[in-house]
């Protein structure tokens, strides 16, 4: 299956899509996404975000299908809450719920002023101190949620960006370069995208001599953000992630309503 998976969902795979954040009215997004690897279909996804006056709310989930359901069943349910401050989605509180096989394990972190103020893993993960890279106090400062970290008010420059992102296990940057604009098109969108190369910047949170994580460090990924119709945001729609099995792909089917 995937490798690395439940790292993926929570930089890459867990692309949302908001309604305008900066809007006086309520609103709500729907963003549905298929997954490939090459030819291949391997998973869906599916976001909704709702919009209450300065707060919001996303939730989201992904499972396999196809081939890859046969070989190995993983679906994840995710959310975030929080308030929208200054030109930026700020979240109070981030839970994942990622099931492989017959396994679960429930990620939740708490946020306050853009601050890590508590992790909780159920159950705790096994650990080896001599290979185990630890999160520091420092990692958890004026960091990004895995979700709402990938939204952009529309006046806001997408790339070049360092997005500080943390999932409740792993910490990383994701460093946004520009690379142009490309057509895009899908159910309830069509125009330009803006086209970001990604580097990924492993921080702390991770085993040392991961082989796919040594592999992402060295090889760039794409990420495409268009802006959903009738608001002031941007959002991905398409993402380029190389594999050692090859390149999966991350693709809007349903951009709005």
């Amino acid at each position: 299956m995937i490798p690395h998976i439940r790292n993926t969902i929570a930089t890459v795979l867990a692309l949302t899509l908001s309604a305008a954040p900066l809007a006086a009215a309520d609103a709500r997004h729907v963003s549905e996404y298929s997954i490939s690897l090459g030819i291949l279909p391997v998973a869906t996804a599916k976001f909704t975000s709702d919009f209450e006056g300065q707060g919001y709310k996303i939730t989201g989930s992904f499972k396999t299908a196809g081939l890859a359901e046969v070989i190995s069943r993983v679906s994840a349910e995710t959310s975030v809450s929080g308030r929208v401050v200054g030109d930026r989605l700020q979240a109070d509180r981030y839970n994942l719920v990622y099931t492989s096989g017959k396994r679960t394990r429930v990620y939740d972190v708490d946020y306050a002023n853009g601050n890590v103020k508590a992790t909780r893993i159920d159950p705790p993960p096994r650990r080896n101190p001599d290979t185990w890279v630890p999160v520091s106090d420092k990692d958890l400062q004026a960091v990004l949620d895995p979700l709402s970290g990938l939204i952009f008010p529309g006046d806001s420059k997408i790339c070049p960006s360092r997005l500080p992102i943390y999932d409740g296990e792993s910490r990383m940057d994701l460093v946004l370069s520009p690379a142009g604009t490309k057509p895009f098109s899908t159910a309830g969108f069509k125009g330009d995208a803006i086209v970001c190369s990604i580097r990924y910047v492993p921080k702390s949170g991770f085993r040392r001599g991961r082989t796919d994580i040594e592999y992402l460090k060295k090889t760039p990924m794409e990420i495409w953000f268009a802006k959903a119709d009738g608001a002031n945001v941007y959002a991905p729609v398409y993402a380029r992630i190389p594999t050692r099995m090859g390149p999966l792909y991350v693709t809007a089917v349903k951009y709005g309503g």
